[in-house]
């Protein structure tokens, strides 16, 4: 007797748990988390360095894990007027907040820390599922 046979098979499926909108929603959480990160970091003085782990082969030809440093770009700048502009990213679209409205404006560092933990609050609330939807579809009909 073999073991598999002492075994109980059978044929079944892992139903997924996550709806595609949830999924969107995690995934710009996320980034959101990260840019709120980035800011707080950069409110102190410091650099906000996360790092991602890549496989790459090395000299002997194995395959080995190696940390490097993750590249993020801030989602807020300075616009002429003085104050800082901050867009919402999923991928590289920019998501329409608003009717004709991509940005906030914030008068410094500190409310682009508090309007990104706003935003958050309202991507895990689902008020930008229709939102992110709308620029999910762009990305994947620009890659068929």
């Amino acid at each position: 007797m073999t073991i598999l046979t002492s075994l109980k098979l059978v044929s079944a499926q892992q139903k997924a748990n996550i709806t595609p909108a949830m999924h969107r929603r995690n995934k710009l959480s996320q980034k959101l988390l990260e840019q709120i990160e980035m800011a707080k970091a950069l409110q102190e003085g410091q650099v906000y360095a996360p790092t991602k782990s890549k496989l790459i082969t090395n000299e002997e030809g194995q395959r080995v894990a190696v940390e490097s440093e993750k590249r993020l770009k801030q989602w807020w700048w300075t616009a002429a007027n003085g104050k800082l502009n901050i867009s919402v990213r999923y991928g590289a679209k920019v998501i329409e907040l608003a009717k004709n409205k991509n940005a906030v404006e914030v008068a410094d560092l500190k409310q682009v820390v508090e309007t990104l933990e706003l935003i958050n609050q309202a991507v895990n609330a689902g008020e930008l599922d229709t939102a992110i939807e709308a620029v999910s579809g762009n990305v994947k009909m620009v890659a068929k």
